[in-house]
């Protein structure tokens, strides 16, 4: 039910006489519920006849209820981050989100979609077919696409999520193959002829700590030197969180010993995690050029670390 009323100025004479009194020219409200919605507002009018037939003419209707108006695309990414935030996602994962909803927003723009309610089925398929990414990349950001929509379906912002019919792109890419013993022996060897001296001395114990330890180069990257105790390396991965203990062979531990003092081996502890991986990233790949391996990357030290595990007899579930 919907009641009208005058909302009396400060200045009005019969405000002593509250709501009940309507004869003065005060803003005409109303307040009550429609559809199971609740309204409080004014009406705009101060003529008390053009009040009522509105009102009729709402209750008579089931007044359409004036909704929020729809978000924009930057603001709903803004808020995704937000919250992203609040739970305490890590670093890498952040960027990688805040990579999409730029390259999200730039599509909204060229295509005049202001709004995130103007995304359908067609247009998350249009933007889709505009990524360059390919394989698990593809794969890993439509994951990232399908939780942001998610993320807005869920708030309340869109009534259905077109993210969700969205098929998985088929992997092409063959897996990874670990190093020959021959590779590593050939990587080993160019870090005596690697042109930067004062880094080879670092590179050298860098490939013995990914070969002999499994660890991704992040976590080999900001690996500090209290991590390894009695010539056993323990840690958490910063990426799961999963407890990792691994005796090291006396000639790694050697190499590492053989880098200056500091409280990390590879990292200075000053700048960003992210910054640091990429740039031993491509002193690692100059390595692996020089060494004839230009095909090789990081992780397949980790491969070559679990094959060799094996090929050793160590149980798979260990």
């Amino acid at each position: 039910m919907l009641t009208i009323y005058r909302r009396h100025r400060k200045n009005c004479k019969q405000r002593i006489d509250g709501r009940g009194y309507r004869r003065c020219l005060c803003p005409i409200w109303i307040d009550g519920s429609l559809n199971g919605v609740e309204i409080r507002k004014s009406l705009r009018l101060r003529d008390w006849q053009r009040a009522q037939e509105l009102v009729r003419q709402w209750e008579a209707e089931g007044q359409r209820v004036e909704r929020p108006k729809p978000l924009t695309v930057k603001e709903t990414c803004d808020k995704f981050v937000a919250d992203a935030e609040a739970r305490n996602l890590r670093e890498p994962t952040l960027y990688k989100y805040r990579l999409l909803f730029r390259q999200l927003q730039d599509f909204a723009a060229l295509h005049g979609l202001p709004c995130i309610t103007d995304f359908d089925i067609d247009w998350v398929r249009r933007f889709r077919a505009s990524w360059k990414n390919k394989n698990i990349s593809a794969r890993k950001k439509l994951e990232a696409f399908r939780a942001f929509f998610r993320f807005v379906h869920e708030s309340g912002w869109i009534s259905t999520n077109p993210a969700s019919h969205l098929k998985p792109p088929r992997i092409t890419e063959p897996p990874t193959a670990p190093f020959t013993r021959e590779e590593v022996a050939s990587i080993l060897n160019a870090c005596g002829i690697y042109p930067d001296k004062a880094n080879a001395v670092r590179l050298r114990a860098l490939v013995f700590l990914l070969r002999y330890s499994g660890l991704r180069i992040r976590d080999a990257i900001t690996l500090s030197r209290n991590r390894i105790q009695d010539d056993k390396l323990f840690l958490y991965t910063a990426k799961t969180g999963t407890a990792v203990y691994c005796p090291l062979p006396p000639f790694v531990v050697k190499a590492l010993d053989a880098i200056p003092a500091s409280t990390y081996f590879f990292w200075t502890g000053l700048s960003k995690p992210k910054s640091a991986v990429g740039d031993w990233q491509r002193s690692l790949k100059r390595l692996l050029i020089l060494a004839g391996v230009p095909d090789g990357h990081a992780h397949r030290f980790r491969d070559t670390f679990s094959v060799e595990l094996l090929l050793a007899g160590v149980p798979i579930e260990r």
